[in-house]
């Protein structure tokens, strides 16, 4: 079976975009996936650990026939790669794949949330995720990425983030 996923990707230690563009390559030669939107790359403020370098990300929109555990443990792979090391929660990294959306599924397992537990308040992966299909609805309630949106940037404004 074929599912749209959605792919948060970010990086705020050495050459950000440079590493951010690195990843897509390596995802895009994942078998049985197919990249099929990008959005921009934004530069944004940390989230979280807010002490830290400013993040470059992007979302990507891609089909796959791979499970999404399956999915998980290849950009897994890809972070280890780009010497992702996970020392401090929220803290800097070399990059972050996170899988966003995985078709309509809601999984709850210990190593993967689907829809990602925190997506709803980072505009980092809102306003990119927007770019790309602004008809989303969420599957866990049906609320429309508009809307969310538009809470988001109410409670924060859109400080903290821009197209690069």
């Amino acid at each position: 079976m074929i599912n749209i996923v959605y792919i948060g990707l970010g990086s705020n230690i050495g050459n950000k975009a440079g590493q951010v563009r690195l990843a897509r390559e390596m995802i895009d030669k994942i078998r049985d996936l197919e990249v099929t939107r990008a959005s921009s790359l934004y530069l944004t403020s940390p989230w979280g650990n807010t002490e830290q370098e400013d993040f470059v990300n992007q979302v990507i929109e891609a089909r796959t026939g791979l499970s999404a555990v399956d999915l998980l443990y290849r950009l897994q792979e890809i972070e280890i790669k780009l010497g992702r090391q996970r020392n401090v929660r929220w803290g800097p990294r070399s990059i972050d794949l996170d899988i966003l959306l995985y078709g309509d599924e809601i999984i709850h397992l210990p190593e993967l949330q689907v829809p990602h537990p925190h997506m709803r308040e980072r505009l980092f992966v809102l306003i990119p995720l927007e770019e790309i299909n602004p008809g989303l609805v969420f599957p866990e309630d049906g609320v429309k990425l508009e809307e969310v949106l538009i809470n988001a940037l109410d409670r924060e404004g859109n400080r903290g983030i821009r197209k690069i």
